[in-house]
């Protein structure tokens, strides 16, 4: 993966980027309603937004099925992913998670002193939930699977993980489910895990509106979890302090925007299939992919392919994946993805 030295250089560059095609945001977002809202909620800035966090939690809630008290409200989903690496292994212990993954938990956790138990990837980009489930021991106070899977864009059948959270998921284990990237599926609702939460497993769960809400700088999110799971958060942080009035008013508002939402899942299909042809064409091999990017190798090391990249004034993103080298690009608009077509025939065809 690609160093904290490479991320900060090349995001520096980002005002000369002709296609910004680095951080799986959406292009199209925030929605008009949402942009309304937020610049007719900034002139209450001098008051404190406890009441429409209120709000939004009840709007969440009811979206989700469950009572109010099983929604943590946070500003980015990796806000809830980082406050529950810290809460589980403040004593240390161990987490079992895939390989590679998203790093925002992983990187916390580690912090704190966990050993992380890394689980490769199957030759089909799913996860292993059998060596997972193996590598689970006394010890290991979490589970963490991100499914769609970052940054491998690739899905593992719900049903698999539900049985996997029903055997894994104890007092003792908590089995956190990122699903960052779930309104890009064709059934969400199918695909979610907070059916168990419901049924009382030990199960977190953590959205965002960074991605189909195409809200990532206003930074909204929340997890989902048992009542008991979110009075160990609360008796911690004083959650409400951490978010922003005029994003909760947005979030609010793109919650009923459903036809920007729609807009924005078509859009980002739409790139998908225009990404995977041009890519195939140049000779690359894409990998399947149920979010706003996608993975192919690369015939060049990640430093060299970035610096190339980006003197074309289009950022995307390098990794190492099991000793290969792998570029990810996120889905933009189409003539984002025609400039990011060119400069990669250029670079390396």
């Amino acid at each position: 993966m690609p160093s904290l030295e490479w991320e900060r250089s090349h995001y520096s560059a980002r005002p000369e980027l002709k296609a910004r095609l680095l951080a799986n945001e959406n292009p199209w977002g925030p929605s008009p309603k949402a942009r309304l809202a937020i610049m007719e909620t900034a002139k209450e800035g001098n008051r404190y937004q406890h009441e429409a966090a209120m709000n939004l939690r009840s709007m969440i809630a009811a979206f989700e099925g469950v009572s109010e008290d099983h929604i943590l409200l946070a500003p980015g989903s990796s806000d809830v992913l980082e406050k529950m690496a810290i809460m589980h292994f403040m004593n240390g212990g161990n987490l079992v998670a895939a390989d590679p993954a998203y790093m925002s938990l992983i990187k916390t956790a580690v912090a704190m002193k966990a050993d992380w138990k890394k689980v490769r990837l199957t030759d089909s980009w799913a996860h292993d939930l059998d060596g997972m489930k193996k590598a689970v021991d006394r010890n290991t106070k979490m589970v963490y699977i991100c499914n769609p899977n970052n940054p491998t864009g690739t899905l593992t059948p719900a049903e698999d993980i539900k049985k996997f959270c029903r055997e894994v998921a104890t007092n003792d284990t908590t089995v956190f489910v990122d699903e960052a990237y779930l309104e890009f599926l064709p059934d969400p609702k199918a695909q979610t895990m907070v059916p168990l939460i419901k049924e009382g497993k030990n199960v977190v769960v953590a959205r965002t509106f960074s991605k189909v809400h195409g809200m990532a700088g206003l930074r909204i999110g929340y997890g989902v979890m048992l009542p008991e799971m979110l009075e160990k958060v609360d008796a911690i942080w004083r959650g409400n302090m951490s978010l922003c009035k005029t994003s909760l008013m947005g979030a609010m508002a793109s919650l009923e925007d459903t036809e920007f939402q729609q807009m924005s899942i078509k859009g980002t299909a739409a790139a998908r299939k225009q990404t995977v042809t041009g890519l195939k064409k140049l000779g690359f091999s894409p990998v399947p992919s149920h979010t706003s990017f996608m993975v192919f190798p690369i015939a060049m090391a990640g430093k060299p392919f970035l610096d190339a990249m980006f003197s074309k004034g289009v950022g995307v993103r390098a990794f190492d994946i099991f000793g290969k080298d792998y570029c990810r690009v996120s889905m933009g608009k189409p003539e984002e993805m025609d400039i990011f077509l060119t400069a990669l025939e250029e670079v390396l065809v």
